[in-house]
């Protein structure tokens, strides 16, 4: 399974967006290496100024020192849940999106440990968690918001996992990611009737 997302990730050619100018962030998704994966995800803290109590990869604004987002993503994941880089083997990017704040955030896919010393930042954390990938796989969104962008619409699942929400960005980033590396064929720009792919 990670093999064949590897080489999809690795193969996939990510959507630029062209936005001068707009603050950058990178964010991890973080996939364990074991026969069933899982994704680590985090709940922000109600204290923060942006996303406060949301569901969100490992990540955050780009530093003037930093040398890419890959960097970012990377540094950001270690100050957030104690995630060493070194225990990151990075895939590549995914599709950059623009969220709600305005900041341009781009995914970078890696494959981690399945067993590694989580120590979340109390200040910005709540709480880190794994999804199972097959759980995404099945699409069993609670609901679908509909999103309006770049000139066109976005069905955007919302799913319930052991109590977490997750929408928004987080989950457009993990049903591109499930498109892209596993082939999953949710539809994305066509109304949610219960069983459709692409």
């Amino acid at each position: 399974m990670l093999e064949d997302m590897r080489m999809r990730v690795m193969q996939h050619t990510p959507r630029q967006i062209k936005a001068p100018g707009l603050p950058e962030a990178g964010v991890l998704i973080a996939i364990t290496s074991q026969p069933q994966p899982e994704i680590i995800l985090t709940l922000r803290s109600q204290r923060l100024s942006t996303h406060s109590g949301e569901v969100a990869f490992p990540g955050g604004r780009r530093d003037p020192g930093d040398v890419d987002l890959c960097f970012t993503a990377l540094r950001e994941a270690h100050e957030e849940i104690g995630l060493l880089p070194e225990l990151v083997d990075v895939v590549g990017p995914m599709d950059s999106l623009v969220s709600r704040f305005g900041i341009k955030v781009t995914p970078y896919v890696g494959v981690v440990p399945d067993q590694f010393e989580i120590i979340p930042n109390a200040s910005e954390i709540e709480e880190v968690f794994r999804v199972p990938v097959e759980f995404f796989l099945t699409d069993p969104r609670e609901m679908t918001h509909r999103i309006d962008y770049e000139g066109r619409s976005w069905y955007v699942p919302s799913y319930r996992f052991n109590g977490f929400k997750i929408w928004g960005l987080t989950a457009l980033m993990l049903v591109e990611l499930m498109n892209t590396g596993f082939d999953a064929g949710i539809a994305l720009h066509t109304p949610y009737d219960g069983h459709n792919k692409n």
